[in-house]
């Protein structure tokens, strides 16, 4: 069982990897979430590729500013929010007809954005050379 969990953390990681790195290029794709969730996933599976994670010029600077308590970019929490709206006011007027799951979407875009909102954001620009 702790082998296929292992796997699991795998797989999920590196699907997690490949939206992260859409996200680089696409402007309503959130890169750092799915970063940090990959980080997450790889570090309770795989020492190996959680280092290279890590270490790597393109991603590891998202998970690092994140876990030295520097925050989000800008750009990243504008994705997100897009995202979140986009897809719960969707799922609350297109999917369901019920008014409470309606008003459960509704306080989930509330609750993520204020979530969100409350997380540092990270300035690039202003940090020293």
């Amino acid at each position: 069982m702790k082998q296929m969990v292992r796997v699991l953390l795998i797989v999920i990681g590196s699907i997690s990897l490949v939206l992260g790195v859409l996200g680089i290029v696409l402007p309503l794709v959130p890169t750092t979430p799915f970063l940090l969730l990959t980080g997450a996933c790889y570090v309770r599976s795989s020492d190996r590729l959680y280092n290279w994670l890590m270490s790597n010029k393109w991603f590891g600077s998202y998970i690092k500013n994140y876990k030295a308590g520097r925050g989000i970019p800008v750009r990243a929490k504008v994705s997100l929010l897009i995202m979140i709206w986009f897809s719960f006011l969707f799922s609350a007027f297109y999917i369901t007809s019920h008014p409470l799951l309606r008003a459960g979407f509704i306080f989930g875009g509330f609750f993520f954005t204020v979530l969100i909102l409350r997380t540092k954001t990270y300035d690039s620009e202003n940090e020293p050379s």
